[in-house]
């Protein structure tokens, strides 16, 4: 149970940090709300811990996490309302530490400025910075087997696929590039030059394309997973993934340019795509087929199942 000036301060920094997690985290049920509001401002914390220091601090920033969270799986958190409530989170949910650790090494990776050569690699990338909450969120929720877990992380990695195809131009005016650079290579792009000057170009636009086109099947194969979650859960999760797969519809209607424009939803489109998940709610309790786990998240699932509930 989180104590209330806990959950205050947690569902405060979710309401500050995400429009788009918020609208959809209101159709949650009251039961899960106070753990995935902890499990959120664990998150941007954690983020915010790495993102905001100096250059020359973020590797030290980055261990100092990895401390926190020995603290939180020892039983005595820090001294602030995110760690106690992620603790007594992880605690009530039977959530291996494997999947938090796996999300601190990819802000690790974030903090080396690694580069990503194939789409492979873009993907364990997105497995270990977003299909990690998507993981505790599904336990969160009362989704424990390996396909219900394996569908997590298919939502997981499109939407980091999605984040990625929206901050291009972002990313590159701070150095960094998260597209496939072989994709990048194929097109005539030469990532070092592209970096160094971030300009809109119809081959880049192609790039991003393709990354949301595989992002869009990774969000169909993920919508195979809403049927396996509790019947109170299916439409919050539905929201989501209907309001983030949007961005990539903003995407194209700029003919991919993520470059120079950095698309979003208003509040009306996603009051729309919000009334299109109530049917969601009275899905059939099982998909018809099931898919095969994506090789990059097997060690997450592999954790859950390996993890000896109390």
């Amino acid at each position: 149970m989180l104590a209330s000036d806990d959950d205050d301060r947690c569902q405060e920094i979710l309401r500050a940090g995400s429009k788009s997690f918020h609208a959809a985290g209101r159709l949650l049920p009251s039961r899960v709300r106070a753990p995935i509001a902890a499990l959120y401002a664990f998150c941007r914390v954690a983020d915010d811990a790495v993102d905001l220091v100096a250059m020359d601090h973020k590797a030290l920033a980055v261990e100092r996490l990895s401390r926190r969270l020995d603290h939180v799986y020892a039983g005595t958190p820090d001294d602030h309302p995110v760690d106690r409530a992620f603790a007594a989170t992880v605690a009530a949910y039977d959530i291996p530490r494997a999947i938090p650790e796996a999300l601190i090494e990819g802000f690790r990776w974030d903090v080396e400025n690694r580069r990503y050569e194939t789409f492979s690699d873009v993907v364990a990338y997105s497995a270990r910075v977003a299909s990690t909450v998507g993981v505790m969120m599904t336990l969160i929720m009362g989704g424990r087997t390996a396909r219900v877990l394996d569908r997590a992380c298919d939502l997981g990695v499109a939407m980091q696929l999605t984040n990625i195809a929206r901050d291009v131009g972002e990313d590159a005016r701070e150095g960094r590039v998260y597209l496939p650079l072989e994709w990048l290579r194929s097109e005539g792009v030469d990532p070092d030059a592209f970096l160094a000057d971030p300009q809109f170009d119809p081959r880049v636009a192609r790039v991003v394309r393709r990354l949301l086109a595989r992002a869009e099947q990774l969000y169909q194969r993920a919508d195979l997973g809403i049927p396996m979650l509790p019947r109170d859960v299916r439409m919050a999760m539905r929201a989501a993934r209907l309001v983030y797969s949007d961005i990539g519809r903003e995407i194209a209607d700029v003919e991919w340019d993520s470059v120079s424009t950095r698309a979003h939803t208003s509040k009306l489109r996603k009051a729309v795509l919000l009334a299109r998940a109530v049917p969601a709610s009275v899905m059939p309790s099982m998909p018809s087929r099931a898919e095969p786990p994506l090789r990059e998240v097997r060690f997450l699932v592999e954790a859950v199942a390996q993890a000896q509930p109390s």
